[in-house]
Parts: structure tokens; sequence; C-alpha cells
């Protein structure tokens, strides 16, 4: 049974992960703020769903607050490390930097140090599609260069990735982090297209189309996150003997780091997306069509051969599957 810390354990890719862990077998110790940036009575239903799992233990606390991670990490001894725990949204980030820095920086570093002295066997963190920011080639490769973010979101999850190479390579902790793209489903979050979409086409409200509806993403079910972490988790990286400093991969290192894309490695239209949630509503969206935002890209795609040829997995959940039951679990939970 192995002993795994999950940071942003109330939150949508947390939630359903600890549900996973806990369903193989392993201890979870959750760890959230429950934050007030999206609604915190669903954070709190997603935790009651958890609760009575006598290997589930739920605690409060910033990621930021040295001193109460330095307790945690001292005091439960991990196996595993997932830290899910961040200020997540491009658009907020032009509104409020400074969550942004205290949760995906300063935050950061006290799980790297958590880790550093504790003994922990691997550090799986979230990444983000976000971080190929300018990048045009598609689709977007772990081994392409990403020092061109369009947003300090994205800033934030590249310097993550950068501090877990160091981490890597100073002290010999293995590190994980996965670039996460378009996440949805069932339990997803507020803030996120498509909740948006879905309860403002309910309630008859028109929604906001950005660049004009001419917008491609590689929408990635839930389920299929999860899936792939859990797999990662269980594979702690080794140095790439292969790696050369005169020709550096970004994705790999001579030291034990990776960098993995989860994604469903096929890019849906915006305006298709929309029209699978219409289906599933029987009801027509009032469309408000609106520029390209500060910060957001035109189009992402995930290259995941990688995760494929090394854990044997590949994302494949259809996105008419996948709204589906998001639309099912969204008519349940608020009795529409």
């Amino acid at each position: 049974m192995r002993n795994v810390l999950v940071t942003g354990a109330a939150g949508f890719i947390g939630f359903h992960l600890t549900r996973k862990l806990l369903a193989a077998g392993d201890r979870v110790v959750g760890y959230d703020n429950l934050n007030s940036y999206y609604d915190v009575n669903l954070k709190l239903a997603r935790l009651q769903q958890l609760e009575g799992n006598e290997r589930f233990r739920f605690v409060k606390g910033d990621l930021a607050d040295r001193d109460a991670v330095n307790r945690l990490f001292a005091a439960e001894r991990f196996d595993i490390v997932v830290n899910l725990a961040a200020q997540a949204g491009v658009r907020y980030s032009l509104e409020n930097p400074h969550a942004y820095i205290e949760s995906n920086l300063v935050g950061f570093t006290n799980i790297l140090e958590g880790c550093r002295h504790n003994g922990v066997k691997h550090l799986v963190y979230a990444s983000s599609s976000s971080v190929y920011g300018a990048n045009t080639s598609m689709p977007f490769s772990v081994h392409d260069n990403v020092d061109h973010p369009l947003s300090l979101y994205a800033a934030t999850k590249k310097a993550n990735e950068l501090m877990a190479h160091t981490y890597s390579s100073l002290y010999g902790l293995p590190t994980t982090g996965l670039r996460f793209f378009t996440v949805y489903g069932p339990w997803g979050r507020p803030d996120m297209a498509l909740f948006l979409f879905t309860r403002a086409i309910i309630e008859g409200q028109p929604i906001d189309v950005f660049n004009h509806g001419k917008m491609q993403r590689d929408f990635t079910y839930i389920d299929d996150i999860v899936e792939g972490v859990a797999r990662v988790m269980a594979r702690p990286p080794a140095p790439n003997p292969a790696w050369r400093g005169d020709a550096p991969d970004p994705g790999t290192s001579f030291a034990p780091y990776r960098i993995y894309n989860i994604g469903n490695n096929n890019p849906v239209e915006l305006m298709t997306f929309i029209e699978t949630i219409e289906q599933c509503l029987g009801k027509t969206a009032k469309k408000n069509l609106l520029p390209l935002q500060a910060g957001d890209v035109p189009a992402t795609y995930a290259d995941v051969d990688d995760l494929m040829r090394d854990v044997g997995f590949r994302p494949a959940t259809p996105v008419a599957e996948g709204i589906a039951r998001f639309v099912a679990w969204y008519r349940d939970y608020y009795r529409v």
C-alpha cells in the first residue's frame, strides 16, 4: 500500500485521481486550501464523495505556508507526491498575477523541498498545454522548445518544469511533469468552456465564442487524464543515457526527469464542440462571437507518442461520449 499525497484533492483532477487511487488500494492524504476561485460548495461536494474511506485523510492548508507543508511531509513520509494544486486559469492570470506567484511558484518550491528532505520516491506534477505558447508546430511535442509563453499562468507552469529539473539534477529526485490538454468531464470546473456553455444554454443565456469560433482544442476526458497520471506514477523516470548537452532534448535529461503530454491527440473545432453540447441538451445556443482573448492560443494538439511508448496508454474517449457523460452529471447534480 503506497502512501500518496495528492495536492488539490478537492479540485477537478485531484478528486478523480484520489478516487482512482483509493479504489486501487493506496492510502491518500488530500491537501487543498479550498479557495474561492470557483464555487467552494462544488469542492466540498467532491470531498464528500471521498469521505468515509479509512485510507483517505483530508488536510486543509495552503501550499505557500512553508511550515505547514514541512510538518505534513515530516509526519507522513510519502512514497509518491502528485502536485495538482495550482492557481488555474489563463484569463484570471491577467487580473490577479500575484495569486499565481504564491500558489504556483512559492507553493511548488515548498513541495520540492518537502520531497527532497523526506525521501519521496517520485514527484508527479501538473504542467499545462499552455506552456507551448507561441509555438505553431503541430502536434505539440515535449521535445520542442517552449520558451515563449503567452500568459503568466503558462510561465509559472514552465517555471515548475525548470524547478523540477533543478531538483532532479541536484538531488536525484525523480520528477515527472504532465502537460494536460483541456480537461473536461463530470465534476468539472465551472470556469471551463463545457461547464459555462452547458449552464448558459440551459438558462437561455448567450455564450461567448472567442476568435469567432475559429478555435481548435485537444479536449481530453477526465478518465483518460487520471489513467495517464496513475500509470506515470508507477514509473519513476530514469536518466536518458542519450541526452547531450550540445543538442539538449527538452523532454528528457541526464537527470531522472521526464515530461509527457496527456491529450486526446485529436483536436476538435470549437463550433463542433458547441454543436455536440446543443445535441445533448436538445437546445440551440445563442452565440456571442468575439475576438481572440489576450493570452489565449487558437489551437492545441498533443503528440502523445512518448506516453504511449513508455506507459502503454493513449487517451481515446470520443468527445461526443465525454460531453454526454458531463451533461448527464450536470443535470443530476443541479437537478435540471
